[in-house]
Order: structure tokens, then sequence, then C-alpha cells
């Protein structure tokens, strides 16, 4: 730490009395993450100048780790031409990246100062939707023909290896471009030099396709332990890479939105985590406001409907007070368990490993035998508990029994709920990590709650049908917009107050 601060302030003072020379030589041998980290700590004016003293590669390498924000306040104070240096010699995905994230006017404006090669690589970059493998992947690879000898490989492989993310995977193509088979730079250098390349490449290659999700090349990656990965169209044409780096930069950034969104407060029409946070944390309070308030919101509604089923059940609370007590552990047990479900399912989701074709076979009903299982262990000890602990209050001796069916029901439900909830949400194409949470808390309270009462209303002797009449009444539309009470179902004296939407 105390080298650091060594060098920023040697750094500051060299571009304070503008010897570029001396800061070209000072920060030569540093790596463009050290120098990028270093720069962070600077003003705008002294990164513009630090940026000037690179070498153009070195600088588009150094601009290219500088945070988004810095980056796009950089470029509102740098020429056009300058920007046009930087760009065209950034990492293609990342360039494609950062000009998404600007307004549509102002990327269309840099774009006609980008050389034509470079216009056409960020169209055919940019035309991949977000989240899949083609807007993660670079256009940058090292490509061989099949004809080729191993002389002629290595003469290419030297007029490109600076212009390519890597040259360890070296990848064979035929006539039309087509992916059909790979060498590593080893293979290349203990080969004879008249080697054909065809004879000398492997042709089970590990590839996928640019249409698919970003995480099935994360697992790829993982699961065969590769540098970067080949990405092909559906004509099996070579369109580009995956590296490592760039699987990571992506799941990092999916998990920190992930995280927003399971707690509610990430706005839906963005994707990257710097924008969240900077927007969150700065500028206007309304902006955190409007995007915590709609799932705040379902919160309050569903809130509203299970103080319904508690007060509508007012007069069964009145006769055993005892039933009280457990309210909270059959709500917080749904919550905690339905909550374990819907992380487990988006964890899942995000590393490939839920099936949405065979969601109900291969996972909904294997999720239903863990919440049946666990609803019976917790049911046991949840009913054991009540019955020594409060006994027979007001001569019920089965308070213990209804504790127990309450809790492996809200147990069972909220297990397959925080499954299938996130389901149909992704099914009709709402995002499921904010929209879920909310829905189950709802559902599981709803049903945890009214099974409860209920059953605790028939063990003092409330007939079933007025049970079942006060229930179908308490569910309409019309009752939580009345304002005058309505008439009593139930067998004894008491104002029932309805709820519902």
């Amino acid at each position: 730490m105390k080298k650091n601060n060594l060098l920023l302030d040697e750094l500051r003072e060299l571009i304070s009395r503008g010897d570029a020379e001396r800061l070209r030589k000072l920060i030569g041998f540093l790596h463009p993450e050290a120098v990028a980290r270093l720069g962070g700590d600077l003003n705008r004016d002294e990164q513009r100048t630090l940026l000037g003293a690179l070498e153009p590669r070195h600088r588009a390498q150094v601009f290219g780790r500088l945070g988004r924000d810095v980056q796009l306040e950089l470029f509102e104070t740098l020429e056009p031409d300058q920007i046009a240096e930087i760009l065209n010699r950034m990492p293609h995905d990342d360039r494609v990246d950062l000009l998404q994230s600007m307004p549509d006017r102002r990327a269309d404006e840099l774009k006609r100062h980008l050389s034509t090669e470079t216009q056409r690589d960020i169209e055919k970059l940019g035309k991949y939707a977000q989240g899949t493998v083609g807007s993660v992947m670079t256009s940058e690879f090292a490509a061989l023909r099949n004809d080729m000898t191993v002389e002629d490989a290595l003469r290419a492989l030297r007029s490109f290896a600076e212009d390519v993310e890597t040259v360890y995977y070296l990848f064979v193509l035929n006539a039309q471009r087509q992916l059909k088979g790979v060498l590593t730079l080893r293979d290349l250098l203990v080969a004879d030099t008249d080697t054909v390349l065809h004879d000398l490449m492997r042709t089970e290659v590990v590839s996928c396709q640019a249409g698919e999700g970003a995480e099935v090349a994360a697992r790829l990656l993982k699961d065969y332990d590769l540098i970067a990965l080949p990405v092909i169209n559906g004509g099996d044409e070579m369109v580009g890479i995956v590296t490592f780096d760039d699987v990571i930069d992506y799941i990092e950034e999916e998990a920190s939105e992930t995280m927003y969104k399971k707690a509610g407060v990430a706005d839906l029409t963005k994707s990257k985590d710097h924008i969240y946070s900077e927007k969150l944390t700065q500028g206007s309070i309304w902006y955190p406001i409007r995007v915590r308030m709609l799932f705040l919101f379902i919160t309050l509604i569903g809130g509203l409907i299970v103080g319904g089923v508690i007060d509508f059940f007012e007069d069964t609370l009145e006769a055993v007070l005892a039933a009280a007590i457990f309210i909270p552990l059959i709500m917080d047990m749904g919550g905690n368990v339905g909550t374990q479900s819907t992380t487990i399912f988006a964890r899942g989701y995000a590393l490939g490993h839920i099936n949405l074709k065979q969601f109900f076979r291969s996972h909904l009903f294997r999720e239903g035998g863990v919440g049946l299982i666990m609803g019976a262990v917790l049911g046991v000890l949840g009913g054991l508990a009540a019955y020594f602990w409060q006994g027979a209050p007001n001569g019920i001796p089965q308070l213990g029994f209804a504790v127990g069916i309450s809790l492996f029901t809200v147990t069972t439900v909220a297990t397959m709920l925080g499954f299938l909830l996130p389901w149909i949400l992704l099914k009709i194409g709402v995002d499921h990590a904010p929209g879920a949470d909310p829905f189950l808390t709802t559902i599981k309270d709803f049903t945890g709650l009214a099974l409860y009462f209920v059953l605790i209303a028939w063990l003092i002797g409330v007939p079933d049908e007025a049970i079942e009449d006060a229930l179908a009444e308490a569910s309409t539309p019309a009752a939580i917009v009345s304002a005058e009470p309505v008439p009593d179902p139930m067998p004894f004296q008491a104002t029932a107050r309805s709820f519902g939407y």
C-alpha cells in the first residue's frame, strides 16, 4: 500500500510538470490493470494526461480496465479521433458493451469516426441479445486454414498474434470458415514443419452456439478446464471465442444484478451492476423510491390480505388465545423455506442446472418430495412442542395437531411455490428474481394461516359448512372495497370483516 502511494505521488508530480516521457517510462512496465487502479485515484484532467502519455495499444488496454462511469466521463472530454483510436484497439466485446451503455445518438456519432472494419464488427456483435454467448464473446481469435502446413501456420501466426485474444488455442477452419478442429501452440511448435494441419488437429472440439445463454459457456469452460471456447452459428461457421475472463465478468455482473433484484431494488430495464449502484446511492432520491416501491406495494397488499385472515377469525383467537402464539412460527417457517427454494432455483437457473423443458419431471416433483419430508419432520416437532408447551388450552388438547398440520402444509406449499412461481414468471416473460418473493410470501401466509385457523375453529366446534362459506365470502374481490360490515356467516356472534383484492 505504501509503495502504491509513493508511486501515485510520483505519478501526480510528473503529470503536473507535463513530463510525458518520464511518465511513459514510469508506467510502461506496469500491467494495464495496475495503471488503471492508479488512474482511478486521479481526477479527470490527470486521467486524460495519463492516457495521452501512453502508447496507443497500452492506452486502449488501460482505458478498457477503467470503471464504466470513468470511461463515459472521459469520452465527454476527449476528441473524436482520440476516442476512435481507443475504440479501434479495445477488445471487441468490451467496446460493444461500452457503446451499448451510451445514449444511441452519442454512440452513432462515435461510430462514424471508427474504421469500416470496426463498424462491421460492432454491428455483428451488437445483434446478439444481452445474456447470450454472442454478447460476451470476442471476434479476435487465432484461425488457421486446414490445408496449411505447420510452417505456413507459424508464419501466419507471427503476422496476427498481437491482434487476437489468445494464441494458446489455434482453431482450424475450412474455406467456408466452418470449425473443423483445434490445435494448441505446443502442438504446432513440436510438429514437423511440413505436416498439414488437417492431419495434426483434433477434430473433437467442444463449442457452443452464439445464441445460447452465457451460462452454457461458463459451464463448458469449467467442466472441460478450457481457456477459451469456440463459438459457432447455426451453420457451424466460427464467429468468435469466449474466454474465461469474459465469463467471469458476466457471472459477477449477473450475481450482483440478481442480488439487487432479489431485494426488489433493481431497475428491470438496465443490466449493468454499476448503474444500479450509482443510481441507488447517488443522485435523485426518487429513483430508489420508484424501483423499490413496486414490489413493496405487492408486499403491502399481501400483508393486508393475510391481516384479513387474522381479523376474520378474531373470535377463534378469543376462544383459544394460545393459538396466537404460533402465528409467527407458521409465517416465518413458510418464509424461510420459500426463500431457500427461490434461491436454489435462481442459482440453478443461472448455472444452467434447471432444465425448463423438463421442469415438472426433473425439478418440481423432486422439490415437492423435499418439501413433504421437511414438512413432516417440522410438523411433528412443532406439533409436539405446541402440545407439551401449551397443553390443552380451553379444553382443546388438539392444538398441537393444528400447529403440526399447518407447519407441514405451509412447508410443503412454500417449497414447491419457491420453484413453481419463478418458472411461471419466466414462461410469461417476467424476470423471476424480483417478482417471485412477494407473491410467494402472500400465498404461503394466506394458505398457512387460513388452514391453521380453520383447524382451530373446527376443534372448538364450528361447523365445516360455516367455515367454507366464510372463506368463500372472504375471498371475493368485492369484500375488501365494501365499507359496510358484511353479514356474519359464523354461528357465533361476531363481526367478521372480509378481505380480498
